[in-house]
């Protein structure tokens, strides 16, 4: 018997509450033959709709299927599925490899990727899976963390549960330019020799810790080139990141803050209290946030769980340390970072997070 599985889920949030659903229509797609919904918790999208298309394949084993042909908007599921695509996501890969176990059990799979608009019955019934979910979040009673003593511990104050993917923020060491205190976001500068020692103390300080799983960089050099000395005493390997990046502060590059409130005194004045406000060229630290919280997603979906070494610049550590304290705009203007110092945010499954350490360099 072929039947047709189309699948789909979501997260709000990303991560965030998440759910799916699936539906088994008959080969001539006349009949629903089966529909399965479900809420899972705090999830990404990824996660979400390989759930929806293991419960799905399931489905179809339950009613005898020998063929499925699995229509999905999800590409990334598709293509991994259909072995064009690697995958690379260690959370994914123990789903991916739930989908193949199961897709064995039948004479012929084969995936197709189709528009979100085609796959309308799916994505209802993720939906409504979703919406479970964040009743779920609103009203679940916080436990208090049972792990063990070497694991992080959740903060007492707030109640958040499991194991937190925790953040070693580590700004990159000495450049010229932060020498001179110019303004230095999308120039490249190297380090300097006091610079290379920051990061390689940096480096000892973090390997004496152990426990590490990844380290991720800014693309600019000064970041790349102090998790590169922070991943070999780690033996681990650099992955970068484009939102890690430093501000753009456009024509006010290389400048000193003299200089630049010289040349725009009401627009600099304006930007010094306005997190809206854009340099001429550049980009606000509202933008900066926005992307940075792209990043600081992507790496909780990928390094859920463990400790990751972040390695980037004033700003977007900043606006990390923003996040976890769940503070205002304003505290970007009140933070101070040295050079080459560590800071430590750990963000929870269920939302909440904590800082741990700010601006420590005790080590050099």
């Amino acid at each position: 018997m072929r039947v047709l599985l189309e699948a789909d889920g979501g997260s709000r949030g990303n991560p965030g509450p998440a759910g799916f659903g699936a539906v088994l229509f008959s080969a001539d797609r006349a009949l629903v033959l089966a529909e399965n919904k479900a809420a899972i918790g705090v999830a990404t999208n990824n996660v979400a709709e390989y759930r929806g298309l293991i419960a799905g394949l399931a489905e179809a084993a339950d009613l005898g299927a020998t063929e499925v042909s699995v229509a999905m908007d999800s590409k990334l599921v598709i293509e991994q599925m259909a072995g064009r695509w690697k995958v690379k996501n260690a959370a994914l890969a123990d789903l991916h490899r739930q989908a193949r176990e199961l897709a064995a059990r039948f004479d012929r799979v084969d995936y197709r990727w189709i528009p979100r608009a085609d796959n309308a019955h799916a994505d209802r019934l993720a939906n409504e899976a979703m919406d479970a979910a964040e009743k779920i979040s609103d009203t679940a009673v916080p436990e208090q963390d049972s792990s063990s003593s070497d694991k992080p511990a959740a903060p007492g104050w707030t109640g958040a549960r499991g194991t937190p993917t925790r953040l070693l923020l580590l700004r990159h060491g000495q450049t010229e330019l932060s020498v001179q205190r110019r303004y230095s976001g999308r120039g490249n500068p190297e380090l300097t020799e006091l610079g290379r020692r920051q990061a390689e103390a940096a480096a000892a300080h973090l390997a004496s810790k152990g426990g590490i799983s990844a380290v991720i960089s800014s693309p600019l050099q000064r970041a790349y080139d102090t998790a590169a000395i922070a991943a070999k005493a780690l033996g681990l390997t650099v992955s970068v990141d484009d939102d890690l990046i430093e501000t753009d502060f456009g024509a006010w590059e290389g400048l000193t803050f003299s200089e630049a409130g010289a040349a725009d005194p009401e627009l600099h004045g304006r930007w010094l209290r306005d997190t809206s406000v854009t340099p001429p060229g550049g980009e606000s630290f509202d933008e900066v946030h926005n992307r940075v919280r792209r990043a600081r997603a992507r790496i909780i979906a990928e390094h859920g769980d463990s400790t990751v070494l972040v390695v980037s610049h004033v700003t977007p550590i900043k606006t990390l340390l923003r996040m976890a304290l769940d503070a205002g705009p304003t505290i970007l203007y009140r933070l101070h970072l040295d050079l080459a110092s560590l800071s430590i945010a750990e963000f929870y499954s269920d939302g909440l997070a904590s800082v741990r350490l700010v601006n420590d360099t005790s080590y050099h």
